[in-house]
């Protein structure tokens, strides 16, 4: 009975480091699933996946433009216009009659931010590809490599968005793989048929 008190007592002064470390690692583990499921959240809903294949044919049509930072300043003013358009669109589709019993001015103010809120994906969108954009315009990213990493990056996050779909709805990887394809594809032929029209 004493050698298996003994025996046990290693193991509890062992435990209290052990469970630290591992509530740590826990910890960072729970906070990037919380992180990478907030983005996806956000990614997913309908504003940002029409943001993302929105600003990838904007980039696209941008070829033209002589540098990067040009590209930038049109997918801003681009982006930004679509953006206000679906706030307008969706303030006018959500406002109130008289009979809510609240004022006119009110009403509208509401409207328009709930469509703001709505639409707001549309801009969450653009970050990505603007961060590139913007390192190249401060000379710390080649232009053409920031270029090419601003087009596909939409593709990229159709694709994760893909595969994160299939995944919750079960199955194997493969059907995970070819939702993800599937899905970065709708990106892929915005691209073509950008760069075709341009």
């Amino acid at each position: 009975m004493g050698d298996e008190g003994e025996r046990r007592r290693p193991e509890a002064a062992a435990e209290p480091g052990a469970a630290h470390g591992s509530s740590r690692r826990g910890t960072v583990t729970r906070a990037g699933r919380a992180t990478a499921g907030l983005m996806l959240r956000a990614y997913r809903s309908e504003s940002s996946i029409y943001g993302v294949v929105l600003v990838s044919a904007v980039i696209a049509v941008g070829w033209n433009d002589d540098t990067d930072l040009d590209v930038l300043l049109f997918t801003l003013g681009a982006t930004g216009v679509f953006w206000l358009a679906h706030v307008y669109s969706g303030t006018i589709a959500r406002e109130e009659g008289p009979e809510s019993g609240r004022p006119r001015w009110r009403a509208i103010a509401r409207a328009a931010r709930t469509s703001a809120v709505d639409s707001s994906g549309i801009v969450l969108a653009m970050v990505v590809p603007i961060v590139f954009l913007g390192m190249a315009a401060i000379g710390w990213l080649d232009e053409y490599v920031a270029y090419w990493i601003a087009l596909f990056a939409g593709t990229a996050v159709l694709a994760i968005i893909g595969w994160a779909v299939a995944a919750r709805r079960g199955g194997n990887r493969g059907w995970h793989l070819l939702s993800a394809l599937v899905t970065a594809s709708l990106g892929l032929l915005v691209i073509w048929l950008s760069s075709l029209v341009h």
